[in-house]
């Protein structure tokens, strides 16, 4: 296949674009590097099947030649990019998902859209199904993000329903794993940081809230076969052991083997903000219709990831 992959030089998508080369595809990643990064992908200049494309996707899209596929994870996930950059994260979720659409109609690609477990917002269900509509305040800081991707999701079924695009939709969960952005914001790359320079670990409040973390090689894994499938409802992809972050930041310092000291903050500011209470995906779709379930266990991703973040603070 030719595939396109927005926000191929950011975490995940770098990632995917290892994981088509190696099954021999040709991969086309497009990025504006706001908050990707060439990094991430300067290990595959001068590979014969990869090109880079650096653009805007708020911007018309233009690409030479057929397309098999298009997925569109370009975005500013993170809570640090998306309050700084409110507007350009509401452009990303409706003009970049537009554009990409039109041009995976005019090519006559499949289809994948990066959506997230934020569409659910601070949730009424637990763990949370694909049926579930949600608890978002579209008028919050977060609102921002979430609603991107909640319009982003209507527009990709739009695209289905009235064109016929061959459409997916992922609901991603927390991940994680190596090429992680060091100054995120997110809880991972915080306490991982943190731990390998001897700091403190911050926990917000009382540390009470549950996420459940997915390694970056598994998401990938289910990535790859819901683009292949013939589903189009959305399926969430993530990890369904849950645990409260009080909990991970001990399993942090119990796989670094850091020394650091835990301390509580309570941010004033609007960082915590409807911020879920817990976190956790029901993988029964995935299950029956993909075969997919997490395989690497959270020690082991940890400790990959530690490995990386070692050697990109100089620390290795």
């Amino acid at each position: 296949m030719r595939i396109l992959i927005t926000g191929g030089a950011g975490f995940i998508g770098s990632h995917l674009c290892d994981r088509y080369l190696a099954e021999g595809h040709e991969v086309i990643a497009m990025d504006n590097l706001s908050t990707g990064s060439e990094a991430n992908i300067a290990h595959l200049a001068g590979h014969p099947r990869f090109h880079f494309i650096k653009h805007d996707v708020t911007h018309y899209i233009y690409v030479a030649g057929p397309l098999d596929a298009v997925l569109h994870l370009a975005s500013l996930p993170s809570p640090v990019d998306y309050l700084n950059f409110p507007i350009q994260t509401l452009k990303v979720g409706a003009l970049g998902t537009h554009n990409t659409l039109g041009l995976a109609m005019a090519k006559g690609a499949r289809y994948l859209l990066a959506s997230t477990s934020e569409v659910y917002g601070d949730p009424l269900v637990h763990p949370q199904r694909e049926d579930y509509w949600g608890n978002v305040n579209p008028v919050g800081p977060r609102g921002v993000y979430d609603e991107s991707k909640r319009f982003a999701e209507a527009l990709t079924m739009a695209y289905h329903r009235y064109h016929g695009v061959e459409t997916h939709i992922v609901r991603i969960f927390n991940t994680y794993g190596p090429r992680m952005r060091l100054d995120d914001g997110r809880v991972v790359p915080n306490f991982v940081r943190q731990a390998l320079k001897g700091e403190p670990l911050t926990v917000y409040d009382d540390g009470s809230r549950t996420r459940s973390f997915c390694y970056v090689d598994d998401l990938v894994e289910g990535i790859v076969r819901l683009l292949a499938s013939d589903f189009h409802e959305p399926v969430n992809l993530g990890n369904p052991r849950e645990m409260t972050v009080l909990e991970f930041a001990r399993k942090v310092l119990e796989v670094t083997g850091s020394a650091s000291p835990i301390t509580f903050i309570h941010p004033t500011d609007e960082r915590t903000r409807d911020d879920p209470k817990v976190r956790c995906p029901d993988i029964t779709r995935a299950r029956e219709l993909l075969g997919w379930e997490p395989r690497v266990s959270l020690e082991e991703g940890l400790a990959r990831t530690a490995a990386d973040f070692r050697l990109r603070l100089g620390l290795a």
